[in-house]
């Protein structure tokens, strides 16, 4: 398969300085964003949920796919270097690959939140403050996805 970067090769690179956002959590964007060099933080209500310098992680694929913004702000921890993908809808139409690994992407991210959330029930589950809700998390991620196929 072909990496990311390989894919990405002949396209537009942006400079980012160290603290400069290049997604904004609410602010709506139909760039993807591919990591060739430096290190970003992942921000949700600004607090810190995962800190990202693997050459050839991708950004806003979850905005592109859904038509929304950015559920999490992505800011520069270092100078970095993104091949940038101005028109994603259409860059990913002519790239399966690139489809392919989104998708695989995407779909370890479930497992591994639906995974943690299954722990937390099992060690919540007869707790009747907010941790006993994670049944109900989980039930409206299940039936969501159920929707979403039919």
């Amino acid at each position: 398969m072909t990496s990311t970067l390989q894919i990405c090769s002949g396209l537009p690179q942006r400079e980012i300085a160290e603290g400069d956002d290049i997604l904004v959590e609410n602010r709506l964007s139909k760039v993807l964003y591919v990591l060739v060099s430096g290190s970003v933080e992942i921000l949700k209500q600004d607090i810190q949920v995962n800190v990202v310098s693997s050459p050839g992680s991708i950004f806003g694929e979850v905005s592109v796919l859904l038509k929304r913004a950015p559920m999490a702000t992505v800011r520069a921890l270092e100078p970095s270097t993104f091949h940038v993908i101005e028109d994603a809808p259409s860059f990913l139409q002519d790239h399966p690959d690139l489809n392919l690994h989104i998708a695989r992407l995407l779909a370890h991210r479930l497992h591994s939140v639906t995974t943690y959330l299954v722990d937390l029930k099992r060690q919540f589950e007869s707790n009747e403050d907010h941790l006993g809700m994670v049944d109900e998390v989980l039930e409206s991620i299940l039936h969501h996805q159920k929707n979403q196929e039919g």
